[in-house]
């Protein structure tokens, strides 16, 4: 079974259909040697090249097709790339040997709910495409009175900047005061179809939330920023739906199937916090950071300046008295009589202690007698010969 190049290149994960309809127009692939053109067919067993390099690929009828439920957060962007750096809903897939992963319609950075994401690029497509009326029903909470007149107005149609749009369906589910909950159903995936409809007639959205694709619900046991893998059951009633014929393989098994049991056992946690709110949190905290600083910062200048003054006060002061003590003694005079003060009361305190006492006196006697005595007997050892010790031969000596 043949199948077109630029759907195969596709799938294989190097780019978008159109852009491998330019890479092929560019003259950069090849088949069995010979440069292909747009809209040519690939068999199993053909040579496929890329700019000299082998591409292997198998033709569509032999992939196990496989389908994700991915429980958007608010926050991330539905694209594989951002320029701002922004989290995309791929960075938490898993990853997938050989093959890619293709997201089936979109949900804007504000809105949350059920995305599906498929290996099937037949299967996407026709779950996108508008002639199919493929239903998708969102939980909206809105802020301002649903009037009947409003709600026949939007389930009639209404029109809007690129045709005419309408609910299929319209509920009320729940809330109180301004804030009240909706269930609505469109059938198509236009760029969002229903904020805008609802501020055609002068209502805001304040969440919205995608529950239902197809025949795909989303299910309770999922949290927010975590996904599933849809078992052979499941994937039949969406290819059903659109028309395509179920394929060999489709399911899960082994450790696949025994996760996906698990979890409805056992749900994983949230992923708790989007781009949006985590930015948001970060702004708040920094803003008390620089208060808290800021309020640090005046109490610490305050205290430092009342230190300051505390101190030039004292200082002040100080000064103050030695001027009144200095005028009151009498300049100099005062401080000359206070020297000759301390010199004679030293110096007589000094001598005193040191002869004035008896017992001080006793002891200075006592020392000199001792040195003197000390002195006689080192005289009388020197004036003695000393006593030369006689030539004794070691016990330990050998004569030769």
């Amino acid at each position: 079974m043949s199948e077109k190049l630029q759907k195969v290149l596709a799938r294989v994960g190097l780019g978008s259909r159109r852009y491998m309809e330019e890479v092929i127009a560019a003259g950069r692939v090849s088949v069995n040697g010979q440069v292909a053109q747009v809209g040519e067919r690939i068999e199993p067993g053909d040579e496929l090249r890329i700019d000299g390099r082998k591409v292997q690929f198998q033709i569509e009828d032999e992939i196990r097709r496989r389908v994700l439920i991915y429980y958007k957060p608010e926050g991330e962007i539905c694209s594989r790339n951002d320029p701002e750096s922004r989290p995309t809903v791929f960075d938490h897939l898993p990853p997938i040997a050989n093959d890619r992963w293709v997201m089936v319609g979109r949900l804007d950075i504000n809105s949350t709910g059920l995305l599906l994401f498929t290996n099937d690029g037949e299967l996407a497509n026709r779950l996108m495409h508008p002639s199919n009326e493929i239903e998708r029903e969102y939980a909206v909470r809105v802020m301002g009175e649903v009037t009947p007149q409003l709600k026949n107005n939007m389930t009639n149609g209404v029109v809007l900047d690129d045709g005419p749009a309408k609910f299929e369906s319209f509920s009320e589910i729940g809330g109180e005061g301004i804030n009240r909950w909706y269930q609505v159903v469109v059938k198509e995936g236009r760029n969002r179809e229903v904020r805008r409809i609802f501020e055609s007639q002068g209502l805001k959205v304040s969440r919205l939330l995608r529950t239902r694709y197809g025949t795909v619900i989303l299910p309770r046991e999922l949290r927010t920023g975590r996904w599933m893998e849809l078992d052979k059951t499941d994937i039949d009633n969406l290819t059903k739906a659109v028309e395509l014929k179920p394929r060999q393989g489709t399911g899960l098994f082994g450790m696949a199937k025994r996760r996906t049991e698990r979890m409805q056992d056992k749900p994983m946690a949230a992923r708790r916090g989007g781009f949006l709110r985590q930015q948001r949190r970060d702004n708040e905290g920094e803003q008390q950071t620089n208060h808290n600083e800021q309020r640090d910062y005046k109490a610490g200048s305050n205290q430092y300046g009342q230190n300051r003054s505390e101190n030039r006060a004292d200082q002040r002061n100080e000064r103050s008295e030695n001027r009144f003590n200095k005028a009151r003694s009498g300049g100099n005079h005062y401080n000359q009589d206070r020297a000759d003060n301390r010199g004679n009361s030293f110096n007589s305190n000094r001598s005193e202690n040191r002869y004035g006492s008896p017992q001080n006196r006793n002891r200075s006697d006592e020392r000199y007698s001792n040195d003197r005595r000390d002195y006689s007997d080192r005289q009388e050892r020197s004036e003695q010969p000393e006593k030369k010790k006689p030539f004794v031969v070691n016990k330990g000596f050998k004569k030769f």
